[in-house]
């Protein structure tokens, strides 16, 4: 660890994006999804499964008489809803928007108990069980998206009022949990809290809401296990009632630093690496960053789809086994993409890293913006990578895939996540420290440095072509390096410094570095090649021998019936012809890509189920790819990434 290196995200604000691409998916959040959010919070989206989560929050208030409706997580749907509103707020003013959010805030800070407690299922039904259930019971996950949501909210409007009940409810925790005599020795059943008292400390500075995040993760898998304590005091079931899951499913059967693999429920295990990353980083603990690094390993390498998705399972939204991603029964849970992302930052500001940054850029442009329609109005909680709805129909063991985006989820926690993520992408594309500025994606914008008040204008050009501009708009008279990353998908960049071509920078894990002195009107200019890639599965995923998958720059790529026909499984593409790259036809503005390709014929078998005699035939076929994120916007259909090759 080297904590010169350490970087941190820019502050809420300081990067107004308006890039030609994310300008208009951060504006389709803020204008279509949020409201539609909030009807849904509301229960007022028709055919849509009910929220119940504002009713909660008044009955737990004492504004409505009812009882609890819902998940017993419901409460994090709204608290993630506020966050994406926070985070709104920091770039667009909307005194409507604001005025709702101030009301949802004084009903929450009124459904508050005297204590700092807040979690509306056992205010409505009886605060004598709280605590004695962390296994299931989502208390401390609540807690966790509430503390995010009141310090996003108080960053980007300057309001107190959430942020005061969110630092009362970390003191209620902290006067619960932690080492002491008299405390819980206990950790929660769904991580988030420990990165969230992570982030409550940066602004706060109170020190014992770090020491209560890292307590959380050193104290996960101690002997005795604290959920088999919970199970025998009050008779708790696990919802796994089976060998496979049990501790592990939780990440908690074991020490942080003694997991080597990804287990359990993908969502889960990302937060809480996001916790440790955080943690290591603000308290210099070496052992924790090396267990980040050991697990970011395993499921970088070993556990993640082409398209950054994670958690190949239905059976506990889960992690299997290395190289275990299979296509059709891919779970890919849009909140595990999300996760993925949390983390990879956090691992960036410790070690700037092409890899993280990577990892980061292809689960948003694919398995994150497949996670909602073009619209804004429909999403996927599963991300498979092929889908045959008449299978997904009648198969149970693709009960799970949705072949078209859902309205909404009695399970909701993936659209308002997806909410809160693009909403705030200016603090995942460029992270700073006292010597550099690391741009880690390539987001047009104005972005204004708070170490040094250096300000820079970024023209982008992707995801659909590799141009890059950077001018720095104002700056002080002296050095300082800007770190530009040099992207996995491109072969090679031309880089060049006012004008002209520039080899003297520094590459560095991935990153181009220029160390100079700036001045006012300086101009970088990177054209990265963008190349159409047909990649290749590590022989060990069983289930991809024999085929390839098309990307190009930061997007996979994938084959849809209304383009190519039925029966996709069919098709094969030509390894010796040329793909072209051509403006899209379906998706104005897009790139699409042709290749050609043949399809098996039925010629021959005469109806046969199984013959020996039938020589194939192939019909030659053109190969028509839209991006994968672009899937289920046009109807419902088969869709694949991966193909057969010839």
């Amino acid at each position: 660890m080297n904590s010169e290196i350490y970087t941190a995200q820019l502050p809420p604000g300081a990067y107004q994006i308006d890039d030609p691409f994310w300008a208009g998916k951060m504006e389709t959040v803020r204008t279509q999804m949020i409201p539609y959010q909030w009807k849904a919070l509301n229960d007022q989206v028709e055919g849509a499964a009910p929220s119940h989560c504002i009713k909660n929050f008044k009955i737990a208030a004492g504004m409505e008489e009812g009882k609890f409706e819902g998940r017993v997580f419901q409460d994090s749907d709204v608290a993630k809803w506020l966050e994406a509103v926070g985070y709104v707020l920091s770039w667009h003013k909307d005194e409507e928007l604001e005025r709702t959010a101030d009301e949802v805030i004084r009903i929450i800070a009124a459904a508050q108990q005297p204590d700092g407690y807040l979690d509306t299922y056992y205010i409505i039904n009886g605060l004598e069980k709280r605590w004695t259930n962390l296994m299931n019971d989502h208390e401390l996950y609540c807690a966790g998206h509430m503390i995010e949501a009141g310090i996003a909210y108080y960053e980007g409007t300057g309001k107190r009022e959430l942020l005061e009940v969110v630092i009362r409810l970390a003191d209620c925790i902290d006067g619960t949990f932690g080492p002491e005599e008299g405390k819980l020795h206990a950790y929660p059943g769904h991580e988030i809290v420990e990165m969230a008292l992570v982030r409550l400390y940066c602004l706060t500075k109170e020190e014992r809401y770090l020491k209560l995040a890292k307590y959380f993760i050193d104290e996960r898998g101690q002997e005795p296990l604290y959920f088999k304590q919970e199970r025998e005091k009050y008779g708790n079931t696990y919802y796994w009632e089976d060998s496979l899951f049990q501790e592990q499913y939780f990440q908690a059967g074991k020490p942080v630093r003694e997991q080597k693999e990804a287990e359990g429920h993908a969502v889960r295990a990302v937060y809480l690496y996001s916790g440790m990353a955080s943690a290591a980083k603000e308290t210099g603990d070496e052992s924790l960053w090396e267990a980040c690094t050991g697990l970011w390993d395993n499921v970088a390498r070993k556990q993640m789809y082409i398209t950054g998705a994670i958690g190949s399972s239905d059976y506990g939204e889960a992690f299997t086994f290395d190289y275990d991603l299979p296509n059709d029964t891919a779970y890919g849970e849009t909140c595990a993409s999300i996760g993925l992302i949390f983390w990879a930052r956090r691992m960036l500001e410790m070690e700037p890293k092409r890899e993280y940054a990577d990892v980061m850029e292809r689960a948003l442009y694919n398995t994150c913006l497949s996670g909602m329609s073009l619209d804004g109005r429909k999403f996927f909680y599963v991300n498979p990578l092929e889908v045959n709805p008449e299978a997904c129909r009648k198969d149970q063991l693709k009960k799970h895939v949705e072949y078209e985006r859902q309205p909404w989820f009695e399970c909701a926690c993936c659209p308002p996540n997806l909410a809160r993520l693009i909403t705030s992408l200016g603090s995942y594309a460029v992270t700073v420290n006292e010597s550099a500025m690391y741009l880690h994606l390539y987001v047009g914008g104005r972005m204004k440095n708070p170490v040094n008040d250096m300000v820079l204008r970024m023209e982008s050009g992707l995801p659909w072509n590799g141009e890059v501009a950077v001018t720095v708009e104002e700056c002080r008279e002296e050095s300082y390096d800007l770190a530009l990353r040099m992207p996995g998908w491109a072969d090679q960049a031309s880089v060049c410094l006012n004008g002209e071509e520039e080899s003297k920078f520094v590459e560095a894990d991935g990153y181009i570095h220029f160390q100079r002195e700036w001045k006012q009107g300086d101009v970088i200019k990177l054209s990265f090649d963008m190349p159409v890639r047909v990649n290749r599965a590590n022989p060990s995923v069983k289930e991809n021998i024999g085929k390839v998958a098309v990307s190009r720059g930061p997007l996979v790529y994938c084959l849809e019936e209304i383009d190519n026909g039925k029966e996709l499984h069919r098709l094969s593409l030509c390894m010796d012809q040329e793909i072209e790259v051509l403006p899209g036809a379906a998706f104005e503005g897009s790139i699409e890509l042709k290749g050609w390709g043949r399809r098996l014929s039925d010629e021959g078998w005469n109806g046969a189920l199984y013959t020996s005699d039938v020589e194939e035939v192939y019909e030659e076929q053109r190969l028509i790819f839209v991006p994968y994120y672009m899937w289920n916007n046009r109807g419902a259909g088969e869709m694949t990434v991966w193909v057969g090759r010839k």
